[in-house]
């Protein structure tokens, strides 16, 4: 897996998630357990269910490790404003339909579209790196291309 970039609070949610998942292995253990305990285990159905918890939970646990050891914090006090890059909040104009939007830029992991994060992993955000206030950007979609004019930078 290729190194990550993230904030400081994408990197704390990932080391929550994975650290509630490890509070849950004693839990499946357990499950088994009491479920080895009702004898055969080839009909035992609540054997098979806790046994494919453990499974997908274990999967779960080692893509955390994984992003986690990955994981490289952006250094905030570097970042400018003369230019999109990822952290960067954006206002947009959508030049074909002359609606303004605002985005950050963010690393995919933290992406959420309905908050106004937007990957920068996305062609809108692919197309707005590296641009300028003024600059007008084409983004290829999906649906064609679609022009944005980048109104304002802001940290």
């Amino acid at each position: 897996m290729a190194i990550e970039m993230m904030t400081q609070a994408g990197l704390d949610k990932i080391k929550k998630e994975l650290a509630d998942a490890l509070a849950q292995r004693p839990v499946i253990a357990a499950a088994i357990a009491e479920a080895r305990e009702k004898g055969d285990l080839s009909e035992n159905a609540e054997y098979d269910a806790a046994r494919d918890a453990q499974g997908l939970l274990e999967v779960k646990i080692s893509r955390l490790k994984e992003k986690v050891a990955n994981a490289r914090v952006i250094d905030e006090s570097k970042l400018s404003a003369d230019s999109v890059q990822l952290l960067s909040k954006v206002k947009v104009k959508n030049l074909t339909n002359k609606m303004v939007m605002n985005f950050q830029i963010v690393p995919e992991s933290e992406a959420d579209f309905s908050k106004g994060l937007l990957a920068a992993t996305t062609p809108i955000g692919k197309a707005l790196i590296g641009h300028s206030k003024g600059e007008v950007v084409e983004a290829k979609v999906p649906s064609g291309i679609m022009k944005f004019e980048i109104m304002e930078i802001s940290l």
